[in-house]
């Protein structure tokens, strides 16, 4: 078996997706969090990396925890920076000292969503609010510290598990029968069993291969197609309909319609060419993916 992938944000879809990844696979995954593994409280980060680096032979770390909660982050931004910026730096420290790679996801929110077509990773970053400005910071810091960094930008990750927009609209469509959804931001669903295996893809390139310089940097990795939050919403209830989920009537509004705290970009699409180039790696369509998250996610039994 390969040595042990180190994963941060044990409770997350994506440290959950890799974790299922990693046994189908015959992968080790070792996942971390809270308290033991805290980017609040710095000695937590270096003591248990120091200790897993000690105890086990470790072939990369995979950092999935973040602060997400964007309206949240206006009134926190210091907390925000903390978990997207401080501790993501100090996670590529050890890395680097420890010679392995490091894989850090960050977000399309680095844009502002005026481009008109999707972002390619030259394109100069302008986030539009606390959040993505503190995922930006993220990536310089962790590029900045160089060894064998991978910045990973993502979009809109679904999933069974944790809280995210497929869950919101299974829920909203149980107590209701009609839906306000946004019509007129688009981006691309991504699947975390899909992220999860395009990482462990990627890994598994480089320990075949050895690192290349070309392996480092900044890549898009999202579900292949685009939609609006609408259009995921009318997808999801198509899918759930297979289960006897009557669909609620889902009324496209504008933006402007559904006020928050945080502005969002009004197209955050990404061009996922570059990793495709450079690891043979491309996400499934979003659409093809959906089904068998339904599936899971209405199959499970009530938590």
């Amino acid at each position: 078996m390969a040595a042990a992938v180190l994963v941060t944000g044990v409770g997350g879809q994506l440290a959950t997706a890799l974790a299922s990844a990693g046994r189908t696979a015959g992968r080790e995954i070792l996942r971390l969090g809270r308290p033991e593994f805290d980017f609040d409280r710095p000695e937590t980060v270096v003591r248990t990396i120091d200790d897993w680096l000690t105890r086990r032979r470790l072939s990369a770390v995979v950092n999935a925890a973040a602060y997400t909660s964007v309206d949240a982050a206006e009134d926190d931004p210091a907390t925000a920076f903390r978990a997207n910026r401080d501790g993501p730096a100090r996670l590529a420290v050890l890395a680097a000292e420890a010679g392995i790679p490091l894989i850090h996801i960050s977000t399309d929110y680095v844009f502002n969503g005026t481009k008109g077509a999707p972002y390619v990773e030259s394109d100069p970053p302008a986030p539009l609010g606390v959040y993505g400005a503190s995922k930006l910071a993220g990536e310089e810091a962790v590029l900045a510290v160089g060894g064998r960094a991978i910045v990973l930008r993502t979009a809109w990750v679904i999933s069974p598990t944790g809280r995210n927009f497929v869950r919101t609209m299974i829920g909203a469509g149980r107590k209701t029968s009609h839906l306000r959804v946004v019509a007129d931001q688009h981006g691309q669903p991504t699947s975390a069993a899909d992220l999860a295996a395009a990482i462990l893809a990627v890994l598994g390139r480089i320990e075949r291969e050895g690192w290349q310089a070309r392996f480092g940097g900044l890549f898009h990795a999202a579900g292949t197609g685009e939609t609006t939050w609408h259009g995921l919403a009318t997808a999801v209830f198509e899918e759930a309909a297979r289960h006897s989920i009557a669909p609620p009537e889902i009324a496209p509004i504008r933006t402007a319609d559904w006020p928050t705290r945080a502005r969002r970009p009004a197209d955050s699409r990404l061009d996922c060419g570059h990793l495709a180039e450079v690891f043979g790696i491309r996400l499934p369509p979003w659409r093809e993916s959906l089904g068998p998250l339904i599936d899971e996610l209405l199959d499970a039994p009530p938590s």
